[in-house]
Protein backbone atom coordinates (compact mmCIF):
# COMPACT_ATOMS: atom_id res chain seq x y z
CA UNK A 1 0.00 0.00 0.00
CA UNK A 2 1.26 3.31 -0.88
CA UNK A 3 -0.45 7.34 -0.66
CA UNK A 4 1.10 10.21 -0.18
CA UNK A 5 -1.17 13.76 0.92
CA UNK A 6 -0.10 16.81 1.65
CA UNK A 7 -0.50 17.57 5.47
CA UNK A 8 0.86 20.17 8.07
CA UNK A 9 2.48 21.51 5.15
CA UNK A 10 4.67 19.32 3.81
CA UNK A 11 3.98 15.72 1.69
CA UNK A 12 3.67 12.79 3.91
CA UNK A 13 4.47 9.53 1.92
CA UNK A 14 3.21 6.11 3.63
CA UNK A 15 4.12 2.73 2.32
CA UNK A 16 2.92 -0.45 4.15
CA UNK A 17 4.45 -3.80 2.60
CA UNK A 18 2.29 -6.16 4.60
CA UNK A 19 -0.43 -7.18 2.34
CA UNK A 20 -3.16 -8.09 5.11
CA UNK A 21 -3.44 -4.12 6.73
CA UNK A 22 -6.93 -2.61 5.52
CA UNK A 23 -6.89 0.64 3.84
CA UNK A 24 -8.56 2.39 7.03
CA UNK A 25 -5.21 1.84 8.55
CA UNK A 26 -3.76 4.25 6.25
CA UNK A 27 -6.81 6.73 6.47
CA UNK A 28 -6.31 6.90 10.29
CA UNK A 29 -3.13 7.94 9.89
CA UNK A 30 -3.56 10.45 8.14
CA UNK A 31 -6.96 11.79 9.41
CA UNK A 32 -5.00 12.17 12.85
CA UNK A 33 -2.25 14.22 10.84
CA UNK A 34 -4.53 16.33 9.74
CA UNK A 35 -6.35 16.74 13.42
CA UNK A 36 -3.18 17.12 15.16
CA UNK A 37 -2.78 19.96 12.56
CA UNK A 38 -5.68 21.30 13.33
CA UNK A 39 -5.15 21.53 16.85
CA UNK A 40 -1.32 22.00 17.71
CA UNK A 41 -0.55 24.53 14.40
CA UNK A 42 0.32 28.29 16.01
CA UNK A 43 -0.69 29.34 12.41
CA UNK A 44 -4.41 28.01 12.92
CA UNK A 45 -6.08 31.00 15.04
CA UNK A 46 -8.65 28.79 16.49
CA UNK A 47 -5.92 25.53 17.30
CA UNK A 48 -5.21 24.75 21.21
CA UNK A 49 -2.14 26.00 20.95
CA UNK A 50 -2.92 29.03 19.44
CA UNK A 51 -5.48 29.95 21.93
CA UNK A 52 -2.86 28.82 24.85
CA UNK A 53 -0.38 31.47 23.13
CA UNK A 54 -2.84 33.90 23.82
CA UNK A 55 -3.22 33.49 27.14
CA UNK A 56 -7.55 32.13 26.79
CA UNK A 57 -6.14 28.89 28.26
CA UNK A 58 -4.73 27.83 31.87
CA UNK A 59 -2.16 24.78 32.12
CA UNK A 60 -5.50 22.91 33.74
CA UNK A 61 -7.40 23.53 30.97
CA UNK A 62 -5.12 22.35 28.53
CA UNK A 63 -5.73 18.72 26.67
CA UNK A 64 -3.43 15.81 27.80
CA UNK A 65 -2.04 15.41 24.52
CA UNK A 66 -0.77 19.09 24.16
CA UNK A 67 0.23 19.07 27.98
CA UNK A 68 2.37 16.12 27.38
CA UNK A 69 3.88 18.68 23.90
CA UNK A 70 4.52 21.01 26.86
CA UNK A 71 6.61 19.21 28.87
CA UNK A 72 8.70 17.95 25.78
CA UNK A 73 9.31 21.23 25.01
CA UNK A 74 9.89 22.16 28.81
CA UNK A 75 12.42 19.16 28.86
CA UNK A 76 14.44 20.39 25.80
CA UNK A 77 14.71 23.90 26.83
CA UNK A 78 16.18 22.94 29.94
CA UNK A 79 18.17 20.70 28.44
CA UNK A 80 19.85 23.19 25.89
CA UNK A 81 20.29 25.49 28.65
CA UNK A 82 17.68 27.56 26.74
CA UNK A 83 18.94 27.40 23.36
CA UNK A 84 15.47 25.46 22.14
CA UNK A 85 12.83 27.66 23.15
CA UNK A 86 9.29 27.14 21.78
CA UNK A 87 8.73 30.58 23.42
CA UNK A 88 11.44 32.48 21.79
CA UNK A 89 12.11 36.01 22.73
CA UNK A 90 9.52 38.45 21.15
CA UNK A 91 7.63 35.54 19.39
CA UNK A 92 4.38 34.39 19.99
CA UNK A 93 4.50 30.12 22.16
CA UNK A 94 5.58 27.90 18.39
CA UNK A 95 5.65 23.73 19.53
CA UNK A 96 5.69 23.00 15.81
CA UNK A 97 9.73 21.12 16.45
CA UNK A 98 8.27 18.67 19.15
CA UNK A 99 4.62 18.43 17.40
CA UNK A 100 5.96 17.21 14.19
CA UNK A 101 7.67 14.53 15.33
CA UNK A 102 5.51 13.55 17.91
CA UNK A 103 2.24 13.55 16.10
CA UNK A 104 4.18 11.69 13.28
CA UNK A 105 5.57 9.08 16.03
CA UNK A 106 1.74 8.56 16.89
CA UNK A 107 0.59 7.84 13.87
CA UNK A 108 2.83 5.01 13.43
CA UNK A 109 1.83 3.56 16.39
CA UNK A 110 -1.36 2.96 15.00
CA UNK A 111 -0.34 1.41 12.23
CA UNK A 112 1.55 -0.99 14.30
CA UNK A 113 -1.98 -1.14 16.28
CA UNK A 114 -3.97 -2.14 12.96
CA UNK A 115 -1.53 -5.00 12.50
CA UNK A 116 1.40 -3.33 10.03
CA UNK A 117 4.86 -4.34 10.39
CA UNK A 118 6.92 -3.48 7.93
CA UNK A 119 6.30 0.52 6.75
CA UNK A 120 7.93 3.43 6.16
CA UNK A 121 6.16 7.30 7.23
CA UNK A 122 7.77 9.91 5.84
CA UNK A 123 6.92 13.36 6.91
CA UNK A 124 8.66 16.18 4.90
CA UNK A 125 11.96 13.59 4.69
CA UNK A 126 11.80 13.21 8.68
CA UNK A 127 10.95 9.53 8.73
CA UNK A 128 10.01 6.60 10.97
CA UNK A 129 10.56 3.39 10.02
CA UNK A 130 9.19 -0.75 11.11
CA UNK A 131 10.55 -3.77 9.58
CA UNK A 132 12.90 -3.51 7.17
CA UNK A 133 15.57 -2.53 6.48
CA UNK A 134 14.85 0.90 5.25
CA UNK A 135 17.49 3.02 3.02
CA UNK A 136 17.22 6.51 3.99
CA UNK A 137 19.11 9.18 2.52
CA UNK A 138 20.08 12.32 4.03
CA UNK A 139 20.33 15.30 1.65
CA UNK A 140 23.25 17.64 0.88
CA UNK A 141 23.01 20.80 2.75
CA UNK A 142 23.74 22.57 0.08
CA UNK A 143 23.40 20.74 -3.52
CA UNK A 144 19.45 19.34 -3.97
CA UNK A 145 20.28 16.42 -6.11
CA UNK A 146 23.10 14.95 -3.95
CA UNK A 147 23.28 12.94 -0.65
CA UNK A 148 25.64 12.86 2.11
CA UNK A 149 24.73 9.37 3.63
CA UNK A 150 22.54 6.71 3.06
CA UNK A 151 21.05 5.27 6.70
CA UNK A 152 20.09 1.94 7.32
CA UNK A 153 16.95 1.69 9.81
CA UNK A 154 15.19 -0.86 10.26
CA UNK A 155 12.74 -0.02 13.51
CA UNK A 156 13.82 3.35 14.19
CA UNK A 157 13.24 6.83 13.10
CA UNK A 158 15.42 9.55 10.87
CA UNK A 159 15.48 13.55 11.22
CA UNK A 160 17.17 16.10 10.17
CA UNK A 161 17.21 19.95 10.72
CA UNK A 162 18.85 22.60 8.46
CA UNK A 163 18.62 25.87 6.83
CA UNK A 164 18.53 24.61 3.27
CA UNK A 165 14.66 24.62 3.05
CA UNK A 166 13.22 27.18 4.81
CA UNK A 167 16.46 29.44 5.36
CA UNK A 168 17.04 30.82 9.24
CA UNK A 169 14.37 29.63 10.80
CA UNK A 170 15.53 27.71 13.76
CA UNK A 171 16.52 30.22 16.34
CA UNK A 172 18.57 30.18 19.75
CA UNK A 173 16.15 30.80 21.76
CA UNK A 174 19.19 32.28 24.25
CA UNK A 175 19.89 35.25 21.63
CA UNK A 176 16.87 35.77 19.33
CA UNK A 177 18.62 35.07 16.27
CA UNK A 178 19.06 32.50 13.89
CA UNK A 179 20.85 29.95 14.97
CA UNK A 180 24.31 29.42 13.55
CA UNK A 181 27.17 27.23 12.95
CA UNK A 182 25.66 23.98 10.99
CA UNK A 183 24.40 23.89 7.75
CA UNK A 184 22.75 20.25 8.77
CA UNK A 185 22.23 18.07 11.54
CA UNK A 186 20.52 14.39 11.58
CA UNK A 187 19.96 12.05 14.59
CA UNK A 188 18.93 8.47 13.84
CA UNK A 189 16.72 7.57 17.40
CA UNK A 190 14.26 4.64 18.45
CA UNK A 191 11.37 7.21 17.74
CA UNK A 192 10.61 10.11 15.66
CA UNK A 193 9.28 12.16 18.94
CA UNK A 194 13.33 11.98 20.05
CA UNK A 195 15.00 12.11 16.44
CA UNK A 196 12.91 15.29 15.74
CA UNK A 197 13.17 16.89 19.18
CA UNK A 198 17.19 16.53 19.64
CA UNK A 199 17.96 17.51 15.68
CA UNK A 200 16.39 20.57 16.11
CA UNK A 201 17.46 21.12 19.66
CA UNK A 202 21.03 20.19 18.62
CA UNK A 203 20.89 22.79 15.41
CA UNK A 204 19.95 25.67 18.11
CA UNK A 205 23.43 24.95 19.72
CA UNK A 206 25.07 25.30 16.82
CA UNK A 207 28.55 23.64 16.42
CA UNK A 208 28.32 22.42 20.58
CA UNK A 209 25.31 20.96 19.41
CA UNK A 210 26.66 17.63 17.68
CA UNK A 211 28.20 16.58 20.79
CA UNK A 212 25.05 17.77 23.04
CA UNK A 213 23.23 15.65 20.61
CA UNK A 214 25.43 12.57 20.77
CA UNK A 215 25.18 12.26 24.30
CA UNK A 216 21.16 11.99 24.52
CA UNK A 217 20.49 8.55 24.95
CA UNK A 218 19.73 5.89 21.90
CA UNK A 219 21.31 8.86 19.27
CA UNK A 220 23.24 8.94 16.52
CA UNK A 221 24.31 11.62 14.88
CA UNK A 222 25.75 12.93 11.19
CA UNK A 223 25.92 17.26 10.86
CA UNK A 224 27.95 19.31 8.09
CA UNK A 225 28.97 22.54 10.09
CA UNK A 226 29.55 25.98 8.66
CA UNK A 227 33.11 25.05 7.19
CA UNK A 228 31.41 22.16 5.71
CA UNK A 229 33.41 19.48 7.88
CA UNK A 230 31.36 16.24 7.81
CA UNK A 231 30.89 15.23 11.58
CA UNK A 232 29.20 11.65 12.64
CA UNK A 233 29.21 9.57 15.79
CA UNK A 234 30.61 5.85 15.77
CA UNK A 235 27.38 4.56 15.44
CA UNK A 236 25.70 6.21 12.76
CA UNK A 237 24.00 3.54 10.81
CA UNK A 238 25.79 3.06 7.48
CA UNK A 239 23.87 1.44 4.59
CA UNK A 240 25.82 -1.37 3.43
CA UNK A 241 28.64 0.57 0.68
CA UNK A 242 27.68 3.43 1.26
CA UNK A 243 30.21 6.28 1.61
CA UNK A 244 29.75 10.00 2.78
CA UNK A 245 29.93 12.42 0.23
CA UNK A 246 32.07 15.64 0.88
CA UNK A 247 30.48 18.62 1.67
Amino acid sequence: MRRVEHVMGFPVSLRIDDPDVPGSAADAVFGWLREADERFSPFKPGSEVSRYGRGELARQELSADLAEVLDLCAHYRTATGGAFDAWPPGRSFDPCAIVKGWSVQRAAGLLTAAGARRFCLNAGGDVVTSGGPWRVGVRHPEHADRLCAVVEVTDGAVATSARYERGDHIVDGRTGRPATGLLSLTVVAPTLTVADAVATAAFTLGADGVGWAADQDGCEVFAVDSDRRVLRTAGFPKAPGERAAAA
